[in-house]
């Protein structure tokens, strides 16, 4: 079966182009033009990708992707011109897996697709395990099988990147994890340095575990090394 990738992008050459590219790698890819439309597909259909334009007409690519995130876990490849840490911040802290700037490569995009479907196939995959491993953290409860964690009985939604961080965490209690270390066993790609992809997703995973993100209890900040599963969850 294959793998159905929605491509939301207005400009006509990048789009015919992507479209062309990726559905020659086998890959059927549904294009939308505007926001709007790109989320009417979206409620319609089901897509194991979106690739999105953060500069839209109707319905901004942010504004997609809040909507997005309200209703799955699909993994989402952002592509745009804005390439400041500000916008890969904002793209990424609603939860956006990816960000590519243009231009880019087409080798580039397709090792991104094939890299964000096979982390969520992998995750996907997981739920089907018949035995489930469970670990109670203080007031976490984990199902590391089934990919579900849950607060005093309330579920937590966490995103694949946001889950793969902090499972990599609760395996190794006791190692202390600088950030190319994680960019290269999260993400599996090479570090070049850029410290905002983990700044923001080690932030958004904090909001959802913490009591107080801004005192970090399950993962601890070791200035100037890394992080590490804090002393109050590995007792």
């Amino acid at each position: 079966m294959q793998d159905k990738i929605l491509l939301i992008e207005d400009d006509p050459s990048i789009s015919e182009m992507v479209t062309n590219f990726l559905s020659k790698e086998g890959f059927c890819v549904i294009h939308s033009s505007d926001g709007k439309e790109a989320m009417d597909l979206f409620e319609q259909q089901t897509f194991d990708l979106v690739i999105l334009d953060l500069m839209l007409p109707k319905q901004s690519g942010i504004d997609c992707l809040k909507e997005i995130r309200n209703q799955s876990l699909v993994p989402v490849l952002i592509i745009s011109a804005k390439d400041s840490d500000v916008d890969k911040a904002i793209g990424l802290g609603f939860g956006a897996d990816d960000y590519l700037t243009k231009p880019f490569s087409m080798i580039e995009l397709l090792a991104r697709v094939k890299a964000s479907i096979r982390r969520a196939t992998e995750y996907s995959g997981h739920k089907e395990k018949s035995q489930r491993q469970m670990l109670h953290i203080h007031k976490l409860t984990i199902d590391i099988d089934n990919f579900h964690i849950s607060k005093k009985g309330i579920t937590i939604k966490l995103t694949n990147k946001e889950w793969e961080i902090l499972k990599l965490f609760i395996q190794h209690p006791t190692k202390v994890f600088t950030k190319e270390q994680i960019y290269r066993l999260v993400w599996k790609e090479e570090y070049y340095g850029d410290e905002n992809v983990i700044n923001v997703h080690m932030s958004r995973l904090r909001e959802k575990i913490e009591d107080d993100p801004a005192n970090p209890q399950y993962i601890e900040t070791l200035w100037g090394i890394g992080y590490r599963l804090g002393e109050l969850n590995s007792k």
